[in-house]
């Protein structure tokens, strides 16, 4: 296993701070992270230790259903500097080290295909990596040296909440693993120098082998959710919801099928988060631009994750891909999709930010913003509404279905898209007249029939009401209100049999005698003035 011998700081280093946020912050000195006064390194080589060790330990117990003490279970083991029968020596201060809910989380991993010896060689063979641009969170984030696991920091309420939600969430990936939730694989605590650092272990949804030409952070919230200019300045920054709208108005298109499957996705992970009561997350996307890349995944293709489930394409409908020409190419994990340019592109998402509960601060923090702002706007609201605004903006504004291109074959023979069909005749067809005095279709109107002259000698028969019935279940005329005439009159040659059909001679009520499936033409152009003309001239109106 891999541990630096040379790990600067301990956790109770004394040495000044720059300005911190949340507990995040930098040592004057040497420039080196620190959490909670304990040096990013010594944390990391406190965190290798530990996992090391509750792995080992946990292999030798015998796999066994999951019950439901196992989920408020912690594990401890002690740590000092010079070693002891259970533990290595190492060169920082002493620590303890907790695991929680082994036997729960070592189900979870197995669930997504992680094997014990890959868990271990991810986290511990290599060093950790520290990810330069962690956020405004104040936590600190770590990703394995084979982009498979982040590592985050928590805060307690958080890491308290996941704790609570452990039962849930077991039942929720059995049901479901196509999900775009974080997938937690494990819950652990280092305390050092007095303090309690919680951290957590999670799958990793933007690769680092992958670049990414634009991130956004989106909550379905606009109020002050743009990117400041100090986030702006960054290589990649991380852009909002307002940035988004601004930079791409028509959306992010993709096929129907990955749209659909997608927006199912959310759909279910936001009912999953109401009833946790949860808000206040967000979607991470990162956005590959193939059309744009100086280097394609296909050039350096990294190793494929071993973890089931967890690639954005597999989140949303597991190893099925899409059908089309933009599923030609390996997409490594990504959701393909275009811009309105065009473009090429690879969506990488993810659901983040979701131990959060709806607590009482939480609450004031809303009506706060509220008094001062459009209280629907804000980020911070109660989870029934937020999971819904959530899931209108992502599956509205975010993400659009790619139009189909209209088929040939439903053109009308005349040319025109989407002309009326001709009404079934029980003899040759009978085409619609050209319309005449009125070329076309109204202007303005492209949802009117072209205005026809009457085709008997008096054209005031042919000004008749719109018929107001409408059909119900049983077939019989229901009446409505009178609908207001536009001055289009339509007067259509029909031979007597189907107007017998259609129940207009012998039966100028409407009633259709039990067909249910007759559908009446006032009901297809409900703002028309429509009588037929039969082929003995005698005019019938609707």
């Amino acid at each position: 296993m891999f541990f630096s011998s040379q790990m600067p700081g301990s956790s109770g280093t004394t040495q000044s701070m720059k300005k911190t946020i949340g507990h995040r912050g930098v040592e004057t000195t040497t420039g080196e992270t620190t959490y909670k006064k304990t040096t990013s390194s010594a944390l990391k080589g406190a965190i290798q230790l530990g996992i090391t060790h509750t792995v080992g330990s946990l292999s030798q117990k015998a796999e066994r259903d999951v019950l439901m003490q196992d989920f408020v279970v912690v594990e401890s083991i002690f740590f000092p500097s010079e070693g002891s029968n259970l533990t290595p020596a190492h060169h920082y201060s002493d620590f303890r080290f907790k695991t929680y809910a082994p036997i729960a989380f070592r189900y979870f991993r197995e669930l997504f295909g992680i094997r014990p010896d890959d868990y271990l060689y991810s986290l511990c063979n290599e060093p950790l990596i520290e990810l330069s641009n962690p956020g405004a969170s104040g936590s600190i984030f770590y990703v394995s040296s084979d982009d498979e696991f982040i590592i985050k920091t928590v805060q307690h309420k958080e890491a308290e909440f996941l704790q609570k939600l452990l039962p849930g969430y077991f039942m929720n990936i059995n049901q479901n693993k196509r999900t775009l939730l974080p997938k937690f694989y494990g819950l652990y605590c280092v305390q050092a120098g007095g303090k309690n650092i919680r951290i957590v272990v999670m799958n990793n949804l933007l690769p680092r082998i992958i670049p990414m030409h634009i991130k956004y952070d989106l909550k379905g919230s606009t109020y002050k959710r743009r990117a400041s200019a100090k986030e702006r300045d960054k290589a990649v920054p991380t852009h909002k919801d307002l940035d988004f709208i601004q930079d791409m108005p028509d959306g992010l298109l993709l096929e129907a099928d990955n749209y659909n499957a997608l927006c199912k996705t959310i759909q279910r992970d936001c009912l999953l988060l109401q009833s946790f009561k949860i808000m206040d997350y967000s979607l991470l996307m990162g956005i590959h631009n193939m059309d744009q890349a100086t280097v394609t995944p296909d050039q350096r293709r990294p190793q494929a994750q071993r973890s089931l489930y967890c690639t954005a394409m597999e989140s949303i409908q597991g190893e099925a891909r899409g059908k089309g020409a933009l599923d030609s190419e390996d997409h490594m994990g990504g959701i393909p999709s275009r811009n309105s340019k065009g473009e090429r592109l690879l969506i990488y998402i993810g659901i983040i930010d979701i131990l959060q509960s709806y607590r009482f601060i939480k609450k004031l923090e809303h009506s706060w913003k509220a008094l001062v702002h459009d209280g629907d706007t804000v980020s911070v609201h109660r989870p029934g509404f937020y999971a819904d605004r959530f899931q209108q903006f992502m599956c509205n504004t975010v993400f659009k279905k790619i139009p189909l291109k209209p088929s040939p074959s439903k053109k009308s023979r005349g040319g025109g898209q989407g002309g009326l069909r001709r009404a079934p005749t029980l003899g040759a067809p009978t085409p619609l007249s050209h319309a005449t005095g009125q070329s076309g279709v109204q202007s303005g109107r492209p949802d009117l029939v072209p205005r026809t002259p009457p085709l008997v000698e008096n054209p005031a028969d042919c000004e008749a009401n719109l018929s107001t019935s409408s059909l119900g279940s049983a077939g019989v005329a229901s009446t409505s209100p009178p609908l207001r005439s536009v001055g289009v009159e339509v007067c259509i040659y029909i031979p007597v049999a189907l107007v017998i059909f259609f129940g207009a001679e012998g039966d100028r009520s409407g009633n259709l005698s039990g067909n249910e499936d007759v559908v009446s033409l006032s009901d297809i152009i409900p703002e028309t003035n429509i009588c037929f003309v039969s082929l003995n001239n005698e005019i019938i109106h609707l």
